[in-house]
């Protein structure tokens, strides 16, 4: 595991504003987008900032935490500089929206490797599952604010 806000000492890495938690997907993935309309659609207070895992930001973070930055088998969801990935990071992303969504943290019950398994599952087949865009989600123009990169 990364120390706390350990991308701040990566000069590979970006400087970016992370006051707010921030969710790196793949914006090319139609059910990993699906995921961020959603997100975008539920939070209700903006407590989120999204962003896409094509852009030089994104692999750079990727990157740094010893993922493939070409083939995104997890979104990240980095929160008070700490990196989430897989299960863990997605039930934390779903109950940070809050009720009734945070009501998913009995999924935590799951032992991690099995959550884990099955989070895996689904990300390798994400792509036959849903499909893949021609290009990047990209945001309207009022969500434009909530994204970086």
């Amino acid at each position: 595991m990364q120390a706390q806000y350990s991308y701040r000492q990566d000069d590979d890495v970006p400087d970016f504003a992370d006051d707010r938690p921030l969710i790196v997907f793949d914006g090319e993935c139609v059910f990993c987008s699906a995921w961020v309309q959603f997100a975008l659609k539920h939070d209700k207070t903006g407590r989120y900032r999204f962003l896409a895992a094509q852009t030089p930001l994104g692999e750079a973070l990727y990157r740094h935490y010893g993922l493939d930055d070409r083939d995104y088998e997890t979104n990240i969801l980095i929160e008070d500089g700490r990196a989430f990935f897989k299960s863990d990071g997605s039930i934390r992303m779903v109950a940070g929206l809050g009720a009734p969504w945070s009501a998913v943290k009995v999924l935590r019950l799951l032992p991690r490797g099995l959550a884990d398994r099955l989070y895996e599952f689904v990300a390798r087949n994400r792509l036959r599952i849903a499909g893949r865009r021609a290009t990047c989600f990209v945001p309207t123009a009022a969500q434009r604010g909530r994204f970086l990169g």
